[in-house]
């Protein structure tokens, strides 16, 4: 099994990153709102949509929504808050999308999780083919520049009474980040790594499946992006028709 589908299918994935920030998710998705008017026919997808925190944000705000995720438990979470406009589906990327859609968004570093660049670039053409004719998507990086001269190495969190332990590394082009933890008199043990992606890689994988790079911001606020000192790397792009 994958390492994604064992630990995002894990009840410590949701404890680790449990104090995640969903005011400043909820800025950012009004900010890109706000940015390009959106109208509010407009279907959106949200891929790797975890348990469902953007999607659920955006319904609210009138749009027709469908989360998408690899892990189960994630989905089964976000199903409870379904509707008729939100709608909620197990789905790996790496596989064709289910519909058309227009407006894409990819967020929170939920990219390069996979071995190969053959992964990644067909999980980029699956967006690219679901979107409707001048249909936009959105993908919410790291910056791998900033983050890897910014690692740290090693650190401890006690979250609910439970501990873990975690180290911080670069190895064959993947940031990795290894979690241990013992709860419940059992010893855990996991491993994250995300793929050392930089914008130059991203321009070949969407010059390939017929997309545009038409803006890219380097934070939540929508900053331009510098890839010295920018947090994230937003990367907005259009189908070219």
């Amino acid at each position: 099994m994958e390492w994604f589908s064992n630990w995002f299918n894990s009840t410590y994935y949701h404890l680790l990153y449990k104090s995640r920030d969903f005011i400043e998710a909820e800025n950012f998705i009004n900010n890109i709102i706000e940015k390009y008017k959106f109208p509010k026919n407009y279907n959106f997808l949200d891929l790797a949509c975890g348990k469902g925190r953007h999607s659920i944000f955006l319904n609210k705000k009138g749009y027709h929504v469908t989360g998408l995720d690899i892990a189960p438990e994630s989905i089964a979470e976000a199903q409870k808050y379904s509707n008729e406009t939100l709608q909620f589906a197990v789905h790996d990327m790496r596989n064709r999308m289910p519909s058309k859609y227009h407006v894409i968004l990819n967020l929170f570093t939920s990219f390069g999780y996979f071995e190969t660049e053959n992964e990644d670039f067909l999980a980029i053409k699956n967006m690219a083919d679901a979107l409707e004719n001048d249909g936009t998507l959105i993908i919410d990086f790291l910056n791998p520049k900033t983050v890897i001269e910014n690692l740290v190495k090693e650190e401890t969190k006690t979250i609910d009474g439970v501990t873990f332990h975690l180290k911080r590394f670069v190895e064959n082009g993947f940031i990795k980040k290894d979690i241990q933890f013992e709860a419940e008199g059992k010893k855990y043990h996991f491993q994250e790594q995300v793929k050392a992606i930089f914008k130059s890689d991203f321009d070949k994988f969407l010059k390939k499946s017929n997309l545009t790079i038409i803006d890219v911001f380097g934070d939540y606020q929508l900053n331009t992006f510098d890839e010295k000192l920018s947090s994230r790397m937003i990367l907005v792009a259009k189908k070219v028709l």
